[in-house]
This record gives C-alpha cells, structure tokens and sequence, in this order.
C-alpha cells in the first residue's frame, strides 16, 4: 500500500561526532519548485487584487495622470506641490534631505495621486449607481414597497383558492401587513445596510445545509454531455481529456482569465459567484485505513483557485461592450470545497489547496496526483493513470464498495458516523483525501449514451444514472462528480448548496450505518420516475415569430399539461437568477397566475374562439415576462417572505400568514437550463456539439420537476421527474401532455412548421 512509501525531506541521527544530516536532494528540488509555483500564484494573485482594487482607474491611468499634471504644471510655471512642501518645511526639515527640483517632483506626484484616487473614486461610486438601475428590463422603473409585495403574493395565490380561502388569507396578509409586518422589515432594512446580501446567507444556510434529508435526488442535479458528439468510445481516453480541460480551466479561474457570463444573448455577463466552490468541494459528515492504492509518481503540489473573484475582467469588459457585470464572488468554491455533515446543520468547507482528484471505480477509491516537476500532467499522462486504474483488478477492502452510500442517505447518520470513525489517523487522512480533492471523479462501468432509434428509453436511463447511479458510486457531498461511462459518455452529478470517500479496513463497525444509509438511498432511488423528451417538432426559432418569449411559451405550455394532467393548478416554481446583485443566487417566478388560468380554461373550453385564446396568451405571456423581470432585479416576493420569517423565529415571535406561505408545497418546479454560457465554441457553426441539459428530482412527492434547454432554433430538451409511489404523478404521461401542449399552443398561430422552418 502507498502508505508504507512515504518520503522524508530529511533525516538526521545523532552521534558522537556529532549530528550526521542526510539531505534528499529530490525532495529539496520538489520544495523548491512548490515554493516557487505558490509565490508565482501568489504575485498573479496580488497583481489582480492591486488591478481590482483600484478599478476603474488603472495604474496606466495613473502614470497618464501623473505626466500630464506635471507637464501642465511645468508648462504654467506652477509648483507641482501647490505650497505642500513650502508648509511642511515650517515643521519639517526637508530641504536637508531633498533638493528643490525634488521637491516639487515628489509634490507633484503625491497631489497627481491624490487626483487620480478622488477621479477614481467618484468613477466607481457614478459606475456602482449606474450598475443599480435595472429600469433597461422594464417600461417602468422603481421600486416595490412591502405592502406591494404583500399583494402580489396574494395575486400568485388567487388562482389556487376558492373564495373562502383566499378571503381567510387575505385576512391574515392584512393583519401581517399591519402589526408584525413592519417590525421585521425594520430588521432586514437594518440587515441591508449592513450584509452585502441580505437574502444569500441565510437562503445557503436553510435552505440547503440545514436540511437533514438525503441530498441525492432531494438536492443534487444531473448535468449531460453532448446530445450527438460523444469525442471517443475509449473510458480512459475520455476521462484523460476532460480531467485535464477541467484542471486548465480551474487555472484559469486561479488566475482571474475566465471571461465572465452574459445575460440576454451574450450582452450582459452574469454573477459567477455560485462557481467557486464548483471544484474541490464536498459536503462533509470516516475509519481506520487509507486507500487499496494510491498514486504517488512525485507529482507537484499545486494550489487551486482561493477567493479571487472576476470583478475586474467583468468591469474591463463592460468598458469594452458597453454591458451590465454580474457579481462574480461564488467562483471562489468552485474548486476544493467540500460539504460536512452534521447533527444539526452541514457546513461547506472550502481549502486553498488542492494538487489531486480523487477516482472510484468498481467499488475501490484512488487519489490520483495531477502535476509532475510542476507542471499540469498532459492529457495523455492522466488517461495512462486512468488505463492503471482500470487494469487494477484488485477487489475492494470489507466495506469500501458500499462506503459512498453514507453521502446518499440521511444526514444525521451520517455527520454521527463521520465524527465516530474519521475524526481521527488513517481513517481522517482517507476522508480528507477525498474531501480535499479537486473534483471527484467516477469511472462508471455501466454503458449510456443517446440512442436516435430509441432516445426516450436511453435518455430516461442516462438521467436516472446520473440523478444517483447506484446510490454508492458516487460522492454525493462533492460539488460535483465527473461521471465517464464505459462507452466515453460523461456528464456530471453536482452538491447544491454551494453556484468523496476513502477505503477503509476495519469497517465492520460502520456497516450497519452504511447499509441503512444505502437502504434509505436506494428506496428512494428506486421511487424516482424520470422521463426525457427531445422534443424535435419546433424551437425557439418558430416560437419567436409567434412574437411571444419562448420562456414564456414553454412556461404557459406545462400549466395547461399540468391542469391535462391532474385536472387543477398548482403552486409552480420556476428558477431564476439574481445575480445583478452581489453574492445574487436565484428568485422564485409564480408561474401559475391568474392571466395563465385564464389562458388554460380557454383551452379546455370548445366554445372559445381561436381570438380568444391568442388575446388571453399574450396577456399571460406579458405577465409572466413581467414577474420574471421583476425576479431578476430584486422585486420578487419569495426570498423577501422567507427572511422576513426567519426574522420572526429569531425574535420568537410566530406569523400565521408567514407560517402558511411558506408551508404551501411546490408541486411543480422548473427550470430553464441556459445555453452556453461561455464561448467555448461556435454552436451555430457546429449544432452537433449541444448537450442534452440536466436535471433534478422532483421538490414534492406528488409533484414534478421539470428542466427544460433550448437547443438552438428548433430542439428544446425536457427532463421530467416524479415518484413512483405518488398515485398521482407519472413522468410518461406528464411528458406526453406537454408535448400535445406545445403542439397546441403553437397552432393557434396558425404556422406552417416545415415552411417556417426552411
């Protein structure tokens, strides 16, 4: 076992002589490379932090500043200094030390700096004001008071509640509105000020990290590879590639390189911040022993990506393109962060160093070293790592098989058996091996890949591989896993909360909590009702010349599947970001609204006319474009409600109204996955390269989730999901109304599709 080599620096032994000091000159030579790779890190980091931190203005700028003060100073035989050093003489002895020509040379520096720090600043504070308008995304402009938002939850809520209902709530909304309501707000008004987000924290916090349930399904997404592509058939080659483009681009991101994301079509970039804890990141609840093997060839420690954010680049492109920077503060835990389990509540932790990943396949963990002399291993060294891992044919110690099983259950069990069996030797060092890598990578011995003669079969099965696999070959606390099946199709499993696990010998302690927490998983993956519909009929192209957003088309499109479906409406989430703001994450858009169901009772009704119909459809799509931006620019109602109901446990203080908003479950959520949002490459060029999207379990047990990706003009991709054991849920029906509401909705325009489609 790796851990019997281990390698001194140094050894000494004490004689008679003397001490007898042997040196290990390659081990000197790896500590002189690592240091010199961290103080390498350490300048580019310094350097982007001087540049951040003085922008706008430039140290360019400065030097500009500074020739032309003194040269227009020298030209109107003025004295640089302005009479500084004439009164500092009265006090100090200057003219000792500096001549005259010095003097008015440092003087004329120190009011040039001075100049170009004020212009500066009132440039940044001018810029911070003008990024805070938000009015380019509506005919109006301003901001909503509490008592508006209180009535616009009420709007969302009408369409759910028959009369007596809604006037109870109604009621209690009043009373809200009218006692404890403006105490709480003076709480988040006071928070504001104060936090550089008053929502985030607490939305990380509750939300995800204090939430006891399994996170496989319950949480973790699914992210696909390419719908039509896949590169190469061989495992190893594939993983070689991927794992190599991964480390380049954490590079990158340790460097302040990536440019950042843009919203509307590439215009306006949006806040990376939820990217940082992407890589190196697990969530955290391990025993006496290390890995069956581990490869040690000598590589370089390598440091990873530490909390640099890209307001720099984000700020020099909008100078360029005349865009809107979105907060990029979360690209910081993309890489080496882990979530830790805990009785109460998990926590995300997050190292500055990270020069491994960490590989499992066939029931065995491996820690596997990414630079040599340092320098990244190139693509063709990595895959030789990954043709050793799959050629090793040893069998798994007693209990490392099943040993990832632990992430996927409860975590209560698992935070408890964490600090039993891993809080200490051996089994600590494994955990951390894990934990600490940079990203997780499974190499999955199973086959999936998109099959055109039978795609709803393969894409249902590639999905539900990827959702939770086998409920113990994946690390579910990582903030994601890189998945590369036998056939070379990848794709990702990705930890929430943030936008794994060692071998061990002596076990036999820990099966019981393994296999309850595989038990647990299992039943739950087993209830897990996924479906894929590549929906290849028309796109956003057709769409568009109906003059009505696709967002917008599609969101109206699954209310009316929805009430075909089960015969009524639900409370529906649909995602989207805030990351105008800084540390921004997402807001909730109401998607069922009154202007929708009116929409929807139309459908259902043969009376109504085809005019009637398109009329009540642009209504619900203007409104629904409306709440959307509202979303966006910080006017949503769903994170407000949710801090103002924090607020009142931290005061003690119960809210009927607060405890029934947020008590109603979200029987449909969904998500729009975005479309390239780096330019990696031409898509238009090359639309064989698209990816299939990604999803996630449903929110309810007797609901669905629902993700959906556009795919250039003419292919949207929906992943549906539901329970099994709910009576009311099947994902095969689900997707079969939506895709006869799209047909639908799409005729009342009257298009013919081939024709607009050539």
């Amino acid at each position: 076992m790796a851990e019997a080599h281990q390698a001194v620096a140094f050894q000494f032994t004490v004689t008679p002589d003397g001490i007898d000091l042997h040196l290990c000159h390659e081990a000197l030579r790896q500590v002189y490379l690592s240091g010199l790779h961290s103080w390498k890190k350490r300048f580019i980091r310094f350097k982007n932090g001087v540049m951040t931190g003085v922008y706008p203005g430039s140290p360019s700028g400065l030097l500009v500043v500074l020739v032309g003060y003194m040269s227009t100073t020298k030209y109107a035989k003025i004295d640089p200094s302005l009479g500084v050093f004439t009164k500092l003489s009265k006090h100090l002895p200057i003219s000792k030390y500096v001549t005259e020509e010095g003097q008015r040379v440092v003087g004329g520096v120190l009011i040039g700096t001075g100049l170009w720090i004020a212009v500066t600043f009132v440039m940044r504070n001018v810029l911070k004001y003008l990024l805070s308008w938000h009015g380019w995304m509506f005919n109006r402009h301003g901001s909503l008071s509490f008592k508006t938002k209180i009535w616009l939850y009420l709007e969302s809520a009408r369409p759910l509640m028959d009369d007596e209902q809604y006037k109870r709530m109604e009621g209690l909304a009043k009373d809200f509105e009218k006692n404890m309501g403006p105490k709480l707000q003076w709480y988040l008004k006071l928070k504001s000020w104060w936090a550089s987000n008053y929502v985030s924290d607490w939305w990380e916090e509750y939300i995800y990290l204090r939430g006891r349930g399994p996170i496989m399904v319950n949480s973790n997404y699914y992210a696909m590879d390419f719908l039509y592509v896949i590169p190469t058939s061989r495992q190893a080659a594939r993983a070689g590639n991927a794992i190599h483009a991964i480390m380049m681009y954490r590079r990158k991101l340790d460097r302040a390189q990536i440019k950042p994301v843009y919203l509307l079509e590439n215009r306006v970039p949006l806040c990376s911040a939820q990217w940082e804890r992407m890589f190196n990141t697990s969530r955290i609840p391990w025993l006496e022993t290390g890995f069956p093997l581990e490869w040690y060839f000598g590589f370089l420690p390598y440091s990873c990506f530490s909390c640099q954010c890209l307001t720099l680049r984000s700020a020099s492109q909008l100078m360029v393109l005349n865009t809107i920077p979105m907060c990029s503060s979360q690209y910081e835990r993309m890489f080496n962060t882990s979530r830790v389990p805990g009785v109460e509540t998990d926590v995300l932790q997050h190292v500055n160093e990270s020069k491994h990943i960490a590989v499992f396949h066939k029931g065995r963990f491996f820690k596997v070293w990414m630079f040599y002399d340092g320098r990244l291993l190139l693509p063709r060294e990595i895959e030789q790592q990954i043709e050793r891992i799959l050629a090793d044919k040893s069998e798994p110690q007693p209990g490392e098989e099943l040993l990832a099983a632990l992430t996927a259950g409860d975590r209560v069990p698992w935070a408890k058996a964490r600090s039993q069996f891993f809080s200490r030797g051996k089994n600590k060092q494994s955990l951390d091996s894990v934990e600490k890598a940079a990203f997780f990578v499974t190499l999955d011995d199973t086959e999936q890949r998109y099959d055109a003669e039978n795609p709803v079969r393969s894409l249902d099965s590639y999905a539900k591989s990827l959702l939770h696999g086998k409920c113990y070959d994946r690390w579910f606390d990582k903030s994601f896993n890189l998945i590369v099946f036998k056939n070379g199709t990848m794709g990702l499993n990705a930890e929430h909360s943030w936008a794994d696990a060692p071998i061990v010998g002596h076990l036999w302690e820990c099966q019981t909590v393994i296999n309850s927490s595989l038990k647990v998983a299992k039943a739950l993956a087993d209830d897990v009702d996924m479906h894929i519909i590549p929906f290849s009929e028309f796109g956003k192209g057709l769409i568009k010349k109906c003059k009505t957003s696709p967002d917008g088309f599609i969101q109206i499109a699954l209310q009316l599947a929805h009430f075909r479906d089960k015969g009524k409406f639900c409370l529906t989430y649909e995602a989207s970001m805030t990351r105008l703001f800084r540390e921004g994450r997402t807001e909730t858009v109401r998607s069922c609204t009154t202007q929708t169901c009116d929409f929807v009772h139309a459908m259902m009704n043969n009376k109504a006319t085809r005019e009637e119909k398109l009329k009540l459809l642009k209504v619900a799509a203007e409104k629904h474009q409306d709440l959307y931006r509202l979303a966006m620019t910080g006017k949503g109602i769903d994170r407000h409600l949710f801090c103002l109901y924090l607020v009142s446990k931290y005061l003690g203080e119960d809210s009927p109204f607060l405890k029934e908003v947020l008590s109603e479950p979200w029987r449909l959520s969904t998500s729009q996955t975005p479309l390239q949002q780096i330019d990696m490459f031409d898509l238009k060029r090359h639309p064989e390269l698209v990816t299939s999207g990604g999803g996630f379990g449903p929110v309810a047990d007797d609901g669905y989730g629902v993700s959906y990706i556009i795919l250039g003009e003419d292919l949207i991709n929906f992943h549906i999901s539901s329970k099994h054991s709910s009576p009311e849920t099947d994902s095969h029906r689900f997707g079969s109304n939506i895709k006869q509401a799209m047909l639908d909705i799409l005729d009342l325009f009257h298009l013919d599709n081939k024709a607009n489609n050539k």
